[in-house]
């Protein structure tokens, strides 16, 4: 079975969560908060996909991240930097068994 993973109230993720609905496709929705983000999982996002793909530097808790926390960033001080602040992961990404998508792109998503 599919599974999207994400934070329920990020507009993206509610856009692919519609796609998939809309598309009939079956699928587990991991939320980061509610269900937490385990190390291995997140160890797996960044060896697969690695961690410029994985870690949001554009996003709102990036900034928020002072300059020490940004310093020096080594691929294992961003997992625990995600770990410790989940909003810091690109969303969504969707394991389809097969592969791992980061973000949302609606051509990229199944189609059935």
């Amino acid at each position: 079975m599919k599974v999207l993973y994400g934070i329920k109230n990020c507009d993206t993720v509610k856009k692919a969560r519609a796609l998939l609905d809309s598309r009939r496709i079956e699928y587990r929705f991991h939320d980061f908060r509610a269900d937490g983000l385990e190390p291995a999982l997140l160890q797996n996002f960044v060896d697969t996909l690695g961690v410029d793909a994985v870690l949001n530097q554009r996003s709102t808790s990036w900034r928020q991240l002072g300059d020490e926390q940004k310093r020096d960033l080594t691929p294992d001080k961003a997992v625990q930097l995600m770990l410790a602040v989940p909003t810091l992961i690109k969303r969504p990404i969707l394991d389809d068994g097969r592969q791992l998508l980061v973000g949302f792109n609606p051509e990229q998503y199944p189609s059935a």
